[in-house]
């Protein structure tokens, strides 16, 4: 498998593990604490450029729930971006 799709895959389970904090109401806050700067490192890691560092700043205000945005599946959205709308070949 290619990055490319390496990478798509590992988007959709970030994303998982971010929207785990709705199982578990209590919990699930106190761990978009932890998850937001660890995921916005992680995007910032697995998309580099532009992508990486804006997207790491969103999925970090978007883990803190800012603006209730905390559902958004913001590594999927980065992939998609990436790679279908801006057509990056280079992976």
């Amino acid at each position: 498998m290619n990055k490319k799709y390496t990478l798509l895959l590992l988007s959709i389970l970030f994303d998982g593990i971010g929207m785990l904090s709705f199982v578990i109401p209590m919990v699930g806050e106190f761990s978009d604490i932890i998850w937001a700067p660890l995921s916005a490192f992680l995007i910032y890691k697995m998309y580099k450029g532009v992508e990486g560092k804006v997207g790491s700043l969103v999925t970090f205000i978007e883990e803190i729930g800012v603006f209730g945005t905390d559902f958004l599946p913001t590594f999927t959205l980065t992939w998609i971006y990436k790679y279908i709308i801006k057509k990056d070949k280079e992976d």
